[in-house]
C-alpha cells in the first residue's frame, strides 16, 4: 500500500533586492507566507517518512528557495517540494535542446548529422554554451514548443529572444524528462536514450557536481547541472539525475535560486543529494559514496542584466 507522508519544510525568509544585492528580511517584517511541505509516498514501508524527514533536515538551515523532485522506479516511491515553481534553466536545458533534436530526427527517421552529434556531445559533456545556441537556433523554438507538448512538459516556457538560458522550468516537468530518458516510451526511441544517457554519464569531473553527491559507486550516475546569477533572484543553481544500480533506478531534480553565492546553491544541492542516496542505499559504504569536486565548474549562461 502506498503511504503519504508530509511534513513541513524549513521556513525560509522572504528577500528583497537592494542596489542589485539580494537581501534578506528581518523576521517580523512581514506575514510568513506558507511554507511548502516536503511529501513523499513510497511502496516500501518507512522509506517516505526516512526520506521527507532527511530531505526537510538537509534543508533546515538553508535560505533560498530550494525545490525538489524524486522518483525511484524500484520502491514506486516519490518525493516532492514546490514541484511547480518556475526557474530559470541556465544550463539544465541542455537536456532538452539534445531531446528535442532527437525527437526530431525522429519524425523522419534519420541520423544526427556528425555536425550535430558534435554539437550535442559539446554541449552536454562540457555544458558548451556557443553549441547549444547553434542547436537551439537550427531548431528553433517552435520545434522546441513541440517537443515540450509531446513530452507532456506543459509549464516549461522555452527562453525568447535566444536566451534558451532563461527558459523556464520547473521539478515536475524535469522529472517528466528525466522519466522519459530512462523508460521505453513513444516520444524518445530507445537509441535516443540511450544515446543521452551516455552523453550525461560522460560530464566532466568539474561538472559532476550537484545530485551526484553520496551516490554508491554501485550506482551508474548521469547528470547534467546549470547556474546562472541576476539581479532578482541572486544565483540560479540546479542538477538533475539519473541513477541506476544497486537495486534501484531513480531520478532527481533539484532546482534553487535565491542563492548568495554559487557555492552556496552548490552546496545546499549536495545535501539533499546526499539525504536522498542514503536513503534509498542505506547498506552502501561511505568509502564507495561519490564525493564531488571541490572547485566546481559551470559555463555561464548569457542573459539580459536584469
Amino acid at each position: 500500500m502506498t503511504r503519504r507522508i508530509s511534513i513541513r519544510a524549513a521556513r525560509v525568509l522572504p528577500a528583497v533586492v537592494a542596489a542589485g544585492v539580494l537581501v534578506p528580511v528581518a523576521a517580523g517584517a512581514a506575514p510568513a507566507a506558507t511554507t511548502p511541505q516536503v511529501s513523499c509516498t513510497s511502496d516500501k514501508a518507512g522509506l517516505a517518512a526516512k526520506l521527507q524527514q532527511d530531505i526537510t533536515a538537509a534543508l533546515a538551515s538553508r535560505k533560498g528557495t530550494v525545490a525538489v523532485g524524486l522518483h525511484d522506479r524500484t520502491t514506486n516511491t516519490t518525493c516532492s517540494l514546490r514541484a511547480t515553481s518556475s526557474y530559470d534553466s541556465a544550463s539544465v536545458v541542455k537536456v532538452t535542446v539534445l531531446a528535442t533534436l532527437l525527437w526530431d530526427a525522429k519524425k523522419t527517421n534519420r541520423y544526427l548529422t556528425t555536425r550535430e552529434a558534435n554539437l550535442a556531445t559539446a554541449m552536454i559533456t562540457k555544458s558548451d554554451n556557443a553549441a547549444t545556441t547553434s542547436l537551439w537556433k537550427q531548431l528553433g523554438t517552435t520545434k522546441v514548443k513541440g517537443f515540450l507538448k509531446a513530452a507532456g512538459m506543459t509549464r516549461t516556457v522555452p527562453g525568447s529572444g535566444g536566451y534558451w538560458g532563461l527558459t523556464q522550468i520547473n521539478v515536475q516537468d524535469e522529472q517528466k524528462l528525466l522519466s522519459l530518458v530512462t523508460a521505453k516510451n513513444s516520444v524518445l526511441s530507445d537509441n535516443s536514450r540511450a544515446y543521452i544517457l551516455k552523453l550525461m554519464g560522460k560530464v566532466v569531473s568539474s561538472q559532476r557536481w550537484g545530485t551526484p553527491a553520496g551516490a554508491p559507486s554501485s550506482v551508474a550516475v548521469h547528470v547534467k547541472n546549470g547556474w546562472l546569477e541576476r539581479s532578482t533572484h541572486g544565483w540560479r543553481v540546479h542538477s538533475i539525475g539519473a541513477f541506476q544500480g544497486g537495486g534501484h533506478d531513480y531520478t532527481i531534480s533539484v532546482l534553487t535560486h535565491g542563492n548568495s553565492t554559487m557555492s552556496y546553491g552548490v552546496d545546499t544541492i549536495q545535501a539533499v543529494a546526499r539525504a536522498i542516496h542514503k536513503d534509498l542505499t542505506p547498506t552502501a559504504p561511505a568509502a564507495s559514496r561519490y564525493t564531488p569536486t571541490s572547485t566546481p565548474r559551470e559555463a555561464f549562461v548569457a542573459v539580459p542584466q536584469k
